[in-house]
């Protein structure tokens, strides 16, 4: 058990901890505590990788636990979101659709001893995404209507390249998915 991993177990059990605050409308401050355990558990993302590669400690643990993390910290993170009325239904079903269809793609892949790794598009995707959902988390609580406005144009970016991505990858790996094999 390296750093890294460390850092990915910690982020998973950050979830639940991000959900009590976000959820639990009577502790005083929730939401920015909330809003706060969601950016270090973002941050850990980026280090964990940076750290694995650094230090040439890539493990299966990590590429299989990693991704999973980050889709937990997300969702939980946009079915928040849904629920305070911050962001609409539909944009979480997209990425939360997208993750499933890519992480269904990853799996086909690696039945077959193929490693799909993250692309530029999907890192696009994630760094969008998380930024979206800061500004949203922030949003919540405030009236402030050009914040709104930047948290919509973050929103709808993160969307787009989520849909550019989840394409990308589908095009990019297609023979793994033939119908006729």
């Amino acid at each position: 058990m390296n750093l890294a991993n460390k850092l990915t177990i910690m982020r998973i059990f950050l979830v639940p901890i991000f959900l009590i605050f976000i959820a639990v409308k009577d502790i005083p401050c929730g939401t920015f505590i909330a809003t706060v355990i969601f950016i270090i558990a973002a941050l850990t993302d980026k280090l964990d990788g940076y750290i694995a590669r650094s230090r040439n400690q890539i493990t299966r643990f990590g590429k299989f636990m990693d991704p999973l993390a980050d889709k937990l910290l997300v969702t939980a993170a946009l079915v928040s979101l849904v629920e305070y009325h911050v962001i609409p239904t539909w944009v979480a079903m997209i990425i939360i659709a997208r993750e499933f269809a890519v992480t269904g793609l990853r799996t086909v892949a690696a039945s077959e001893g193929i490693v799909i790794a993250a692309s530029a598009w999907g890192k696009a995707k994630t760094v969008t995404q998380i930024i979206a959902i800061i500004f949203a988390l922030v949003t919540l609580n405030r009236e402030n209507l050009l914040l709104d406005k930047i948290t919509m144009v973050f929103i709808f970016l993160a969307v787009l390249i989520t849909i550019v991505s989840g394409i990308d990858y589908f095009v990019k790996n297609k023979d793994v998915i033939r119908i006729d094999k």
